[in-house]
């Protein structure tokens, strides 16, 4: 009898903690909007760019400074006269410039400061500012101004475009660190 009572309370103990474990998980994850609840663009383009561009920094930070000019051997295919792995990381940091600055001014051309750029850390940094303006852009992103042609296209249009054209980039970067045989910070595991 006293066995099946202590049975008996296990089972309860483990369902009870097995319970609070799910409802607390299930607390502490943000409530999904219902299907059919407008979300504001804003809200859509700031996740996917915080999600994007931690992979792009991840992997600019993944490469020691020392194989920042590392770009791909003539000799392994078409890859006479290709960026360098410091000079696509610039080049990102460069036209996050134009896709996300504010469509009420002319685009700012920054290319002669960018190229000036010549350690990993002024590299890095000059990246994570083009971050935090494209997070600045992207906050700008309404219902309203979304889709209203500007000078250089949509708000939305050009997050979009601004947004692929550095996860295209962020593809070369991946091939330039495995044949340095760096594993890609968001291959390791752990990630998304």
């Amino acid at each position: 009898m006293r066995f099946r009572t202590s049975i008996a309370r296990t089972l309860a103990c483990c369902l009870l903690t097995s319970a609070s474990a799910v409802a607390f998980s299930q607390a502490a994850a943000p409530a999904k909007p219902a299907v059919g609840t407008v979300v504001p663009p804003a809200q859509i383009y700031g996740k996917l760019l915080t999600l994007l561009e931690k992979e792009f920094v991840d992997a600019a930070e993944a490469m020691p400074e020392d194989k920042y000019s590392y770009a791909p051997p003539a000799t392994m295919g078409e890859f006479k006269g290709v960026r360098t792995f410091g000079d696509q990381v610039k080049h990102v940091a460069q036209a996050n410039g134009y896709f996300f600055h504010d469509p009420t001014k002319p685009a700012v051309d920054n290319r002669s400061d960018i190229e000036k750029l010549k350690t990993k850390a002024e590299i890095i940094q000059a990246l994570k500012d083009s971050f935090t303006q494209a997070h600045a852009y992207v906050d700008t992103i309404t219902p309203e101004n979304a889709f209203v042609t500007t000078e250089n296209g949509t708000r939305a249009g050009m997050a979009a475009f601004g947004i692929a054209h550095f996860m295209d980039h962020y593809g070369q970067l991946v091939e330039y660190l495995r044949m340095n045989g760096i594993v890609p910070p968001a291959s390791r595991g752990g990630g998304m």
